[in-house]
Formats: C-alpha cells, sequence, structure tokens
C-alpha cells in the first residue's frame, strides 16, 4: 500500500519547484502543472480500461470489430493517442524538445476529444526540458497506480485543493471534498436524466453522478446529459479536464454570462432531473434588482440594502431558491419523451442558513410544500480551504405521498474520520451507513439488506488476516446481526493478543534485528486494525437499527414532522428552523461503570490533601524568606 501522504508532498514539491525555477507567477504555473496531472491521470485511467478490453477480447472468438474512443468512454476512460502518453513522453531520448512535444500531446488529445478545444494548456517549451523532465519523471511514481483509480484521484484532488487558495477568489472555492460529494450522490441516487451544477467549479459533482451511476451497472454516457455554469473562467476549464479524463462530456459555461445570480444559461428552468452543487455561499454584493429581474425564486424575494445589494444570508437563500426552482415537478415531459418522476437536489450550504431569521418565511413555504427530504449537518473541517461547519441540504419532488409531511434530520457531526488535525472526511463505510438512514427513512429495507451483505462478505474476505481459529471462523460464518458485535469484540482480543505476543518476541530478539522486526509488526498491525474498523463500522449499524428498522436515534437522527418543525408557536411567529440539533438532541451520555458519588467523595479528598501539601509548602518558602532577611 503506498503512503498515501508521503506522495501528496512528494509531487507538491516537485510541482512547487516548477515555479520556483520557471519564470512563471503562482497563477501562470497552476494549469500547466494540472496539465501535468491531467496527462498521468488519463494515461493511468486509460492502461486500466485497455487491458479490461483486451482482456475481455481475447477471450472471445471469431472477427471482432476494432477498437473504438466509445469502448474507453463507456468505461470511464478516454482514448489517448500514442504521442499523448505519458509514457512515450517519459520514454523520450535525451536532447528532445521535450515542451514541444507536451504541448504537440495536448494538440492531440484535443482533436481526439474536441470537448478539450483550446482548453487544455500549453506554454511548456517555456518550461525549459530539464526541469520540465524532472517533474515527468516525478509524476510518473509507480506507486500512484499501486492502488488503481483510488490513489490517483486523490492526488489529483489533493493538487486541486492546494491550488485552490491560489485560484479562488472572493467568488468562493471551487473544490468540493470527495466524501461531500459522494455523500450527495448517495442521497440523490442518479440514474438517468438532465443534471444541472449552476456554481460547478471542477466538476466534481458531475464526476460523482457518473461513478455512481456506473457502480450501479447503468452507462452514464447514455443515460445522463450535464450542464454545467461556472462564471470563472479558470475553473471551467479544470471542469471540462476533469471530465474529459473520465470520459465524459458535457455543457459548460463560463464567464459574466455564466453568473448564476443572474442568468439561467441553459434555459433550464423548472426542468433537470437532479441539481447538485457546492455554491459559493455567504456571498455579498449580489445586485438585487439584476437578481429579481432573472426570476427562479419561487420560494421569495431576499431583502435588499439601501446599497441595492443582497444581504450574505439572502444571497444563500437566492442559491436555495435556484436549487428548487430548477427541479422538474411530477409529469414533466422532457423534450425527448422523458416524464420525470420529479427532481431531486442536494447542495452543500453554510450552516448558517437552517435557521437565519431574515429568511424563515423561505424555509416556512419549503418545508408546508412538503419537498424538503434530508438535512444533514456535517460539521467543521471538511474543506481544504475552509474551516466553517457545512450542511448538506436535499429536496425532492417526487416524495411518495407518505413523507411529504415528513423531513429527516441528520446530525453526523461527530461520525466521522479525522485525515489530520485540520481535515475530516466520512470513510467509504460512513458514507455507505449514513446513507442506510436514508434509504429505511424512504423504506428501502433491501438496499440496508444488501450493505449487511457487503459487510459479510467484507468480513470473509479479511478472515485470512486472522488465521483459521475462532477469531477467522467468526468471520466467514457471520449470521444475524448480534453477531458482529461478538466479532468484533474478538477481533480486538486476538489483536490485543498479537500486540503482547510481538512485543515478547521484539524483547528477546538482539537490538540490531529489533527495528526491522518491529516495523513488519507494525505492519500486521495496522492492518488487523483496518479490517476491525470495518466491522465496527457494521456494529455501529446494526446496533442502531438492527435488521433493517428506521428508529429515531438520539444526537444522530430524527423524522420530524411539519408540524413539529413548527413547533408550538404560530406559524407567523415559528422559526421554521432546519437546524438537525434541534430535533435530534444530544446523544445519551455512556455510563462508564463509575460511581458519581463515590468518585466525588474521592475528589474532595485528593483535594483536601493537595491544599494541606500547598499551606506546608507556603509556610516553608515563608520561613526560608525570613532566614534570608527578605
Amino acid at each position: 500500500m503506498a503512503d498515501i501522504k508521503k506522495l501528496e508532498t512528494d509531487l507538491w514539491e516537485a510541482a512547487d519547484n516548477l515555479r520556483a525555477n520557471s519564470k512563471l507567477t503562482s497563477q501562470q504555473y497552476c494549469l500547466p502543472v494540472l496539465g501535468l496531472i491531467f496527462l498521468r491521470y488519463a494515461w493511468g485511467r486509460f492502461n486500466r480500461v485497455d487491458a479490461q478490453i483486451r482482456e475481455e477480447r481475447a477471450g472471445r472468438t471469431g472477427r471482432q470489430a476494432p477498437i473504438e474512443s466509445s469502448d474507453y468512454m463507456q468505461r470511464g476512460a478516454m482514448f489517448i493517442p500514442e504521442k499523448a502518453r505519458y509514457s512515450y513522453l517519459v520514454g523520450l531520448p535525451e536532447g528532445t524538445e521535450l515542451g514541444r512535444a507536451v504541448n504537440e500531446a495536448m494538440d492531440f488529445l484535443e482533436k481526439e476529444t474536441p470537448s478539450l478545444s483550446g482548453i487544455l494548456p500549453r506554454g511548456y517549451d517555456e518550461l525549459g526540458d530539464d526541469l520540465l523532465g524532472e517533474v515527468l519523471r516525478v509524476f510518473n511514481n509507480p506507486e500512484l497506480d499501486a492502488e488503481g483509480d483510488d490513489i490517483i484521484g486523490r492526488i489529483y484532488e489533493y493538487f486541486l485543493g492546494k491550488f485552490a487558495p491560489a485560484v479562488a477568489s472572493d467568488d468562493g472555492v471551487f473544490f468540493t471534498p470527495k466524501s461531500l460529494v459522494r455523500m450527495i450522490m448517495n442521497v440523490l441516487e442518479p440514474e438517468a436524466g438532465t443534471m444541472l451544477d449552476p456554481a460547478c467549479g471542477s466538476g466534481g459533482m458531475f464526476v460523482s453522478a457518473s461513478d455512481y451511476v456506473r457502480d450501479g451497472g447503468g452507462n452514464p454516457t447514455n443515460t445522463m446529459m450535464y450542464y454545467g455554469q461556472e462564471k470563472v473562467e479558470y475553473n471551467a476549464k479544470l471542469c471540462l479536464m476533469n471530465m474529459a479524463v473520465h470520459g465524459m462530456e458535457g455543457h459548460i459555461k463560463s464567464g459574466d454570462d455564466a453568473n448564476s445570480f443572474y442568468h439561467d444559461a441553459f434555459a433550464l428552468n423548472g426542468s433537470c432531473d437532479y441539481v447538485a452543487a457546492n455554491p459559493p455561499f455567504n456571498v455579498d454584493k449580489v445586485k438585487a434588482e439584476a437578481a429579481i429581474n432573472a426570476g427562479r425564486m419561487p420560494l421569495g424575494i431576499a431583502k435588499a440594502n439601501k446599497k441595492g445589494e443582497v444581504s450574505t444570508g439572502g444571497a444563500n437563500y437566492l442559491w436555495i431558491n435556484y436549487f428548487y426552482s430548477y427541479l422538474a415537478e411530477p409529469g414533466y415531459v422532457h423534450s425527448d419523451g422523458r416524464v420525470s418522476k420529479g427532481g431531486r437536489s442536494g447542495f452543500v450550504m453554510a450552516s448558517s442558513a437552517t435557521d437565519s431569521n431574515g429568511e424563515k418565511q423561505m424555509r416556512r413555504t419549503l418545508v408546508e410544500n412538503g419537498h424538503t427530504d434530508v438535512i444533514l449537518y456535517a460539521g467543521n473541517n471538511f474543506f481544504y480551504t475552509k474551516s466553517l461547519p457545512c450542511t448538506l441540504w436535499f429536496f425532492d419532488k417526487g416524495k411518495p405521498q407518505e413523507l411529504q409531511d415528513k423531513t429527516l434530520f441528520i446530525d453526523a457531526q461527530r461520525y466521522r474520520t479525522a485525515i489530520d488535525t485540520t481535515h475530516n472526511e466520512w470513510s467509504t463505510w460512513q458514507l455507505k451507513n449514513l446513507s442506510a438512514i436514508v434509504w429505511l427513512y424512504r423504506g428501502e429495507v433491501e438496499k440496508y439488506a444488501d450493505l449487511l451483505g457487503e459487510y459479510r462478505t467484507e468480513a470473509r474476505k479479511l478472515a485470512r488476516l486472522f488465521g483459521d481459529g475462532d477469531v477467522g471462523e467468526y468471520m466467514r460464518t457471520l449470521g444475524d446481526v448480534e453477531g458482529f458485535s461478538i466479532c468484533h469484540k474478538a477481533m480486538l482480543e486476538f489483536i490485543e493478543g498479537q500486540k503482547a505476543s510481538a512485543k515478547t518476541l521484539v524483547n528477546n530478539m538482539p537490538k540490531r534485528s529489533q527495528k526491522k522486526i518491529r516495523g513488519e509488526q507494525a505492519t500486521v498491525t495496522a492492518e488487523l486494525e483496518a479490517a476491525a474498523k470495518v466491522i465496527e463500522e457494521a456494529v455501529w449499524l446494526t446496533e442502531k437499527f438492527g435488521a433493517g428498522e428506521y428508529a429515531d436515534v438520539p444526537g444522530l437522527c430524527k423524522i420530524a414532522t411539519r408540524d413539529e418543525i413548527k413547533g408550538s408557536q404560530s406559524a407567523d411567529e415559528s422559526s421554521w428552523s432546519l437546524t438537525p440539533g434541534a430535533y435530534v438532541g444530544v446523544p445519551p451520555v455512556e455510563d462508564d461503570g463509575v460511581d458519581f458519588h463515590e468518585r466525588m467523595a474521592e475528589i474532595h479528598a485528593e483535594l483536601k490533601e493537595l491544599q494541606a501539601e500547598s499551606n506546608t509548602l507556603m509556610e516553608t518558602i515563608s520561613k526560608n524568606f525570613e532566614e534570608l532577611g527578605v
């Protein structure tokens, strides 16, 4: 397994070296560096898909049609001409005009993929062949392919995140962490239709939607249509690059005419099956009159100040208006004859928007319309560049009648994985578990059952790490939901036993061998603990929802009715709060097995003893000062 953190650092140092030793400014070198990562990313995906295609064809008999670009697109990759392949560029002999070759590689790719025409960076001949060659070699680290798409995707995202402070403006950060995006897709559940992101940035929503459809056995190339608006042209280029490398095509508009506050660039109002976005929230100085004239405000019009500008809270609700307004009503007939079931939207929003006082009437309209589906509080530190708390909102104009009066609230601030002291994310299994709460709320019990099946399958795969004893047998034969807890406890006991045995083994070895063995044992322990973490997530889920029955969980989730959201006050006086914490409450305090009164008596005795010691010490100090004549 590759050391992701070290890889990220090494590659970033190489990119920074390019800036420091060239004539480029931070703004200028950002896109060329991402262009090189793009080439490497595209080549890695091409290689994997190419191997899949050739393996499938090797098992067939008879005459076969030639391999075409569409074969790669259907599997989420773009076809790369030979002279644009990263292996070709890295293998060029010394003395070759490398900058010119990279420029030509970009030409070949744009010719092969017309959606990239005029998008890919050039000017590599200005960087210096020696420096460019060094960066190309560093980016070609074989560890990038150790974990397939996951690892190279993370590197690509890391670079986008590192560049975010340099390229983001007052319009907000374009980069959205993958776990937030994936959670949005898990709740939207895209299958086929029109998807809009009116603040599309680098296109992460589109890529995740495509992955979701493909993971479900669909072909997004044939079933999904992507539309994006992005005011910052630089970010729109990144979006097109990001989509192309995943074998995707979309309609992306940028510049002032794509500013969603003032333009519905594709005339999609009321016709979208899916809307997904991480908009620049808490924006000020939006021109109220121009925004009002642009329409798309079914929830009400945000108030303007004396300067004719919309406040930050009101600007947030401009976005919320758009995400609601763009959705198709059930029965809407698309131009291709498809009949909509009712559109769904999911978006990231500043947490302050869930109960801001100036916009409560708009929230009232949302709740009374019955289309507020899920509100999920994520908490702090999910972004690379900002630490502010965020909430995920979900609307559904196709909600079944039995859910029209209900909204699911989830407070996930205590349920996440800390990457480091300033960054959080949801792991793959945590994403599945949070999605499972939504499934049960919607009555999709079969999906919950399938997830339990995934946990059992994963346990069988991981059993090899624990040998053929009782623990391995537990993992291979997991049955009812209670078995997860028993299995997890046995795994932890096994790991503690392994640690103790390893410690004894190391202590009895010659010192010159201890460091090596200790490192090997640490690797084994890490694998065992990672396996135990998977089953721990299964325990987390099944202890709350058993074999698949929704229940409100204090501090985590609650299904609230319209009357509960309104509260005991009159409709006009109610705050119509959509803050999850107001409904889910706080989790119960776990009993630590300590008698409160007994422990308080012990603390009181300890305090009296410390006070006596303090008094004695002060007397001694005073006496010493007297003897010194002070």
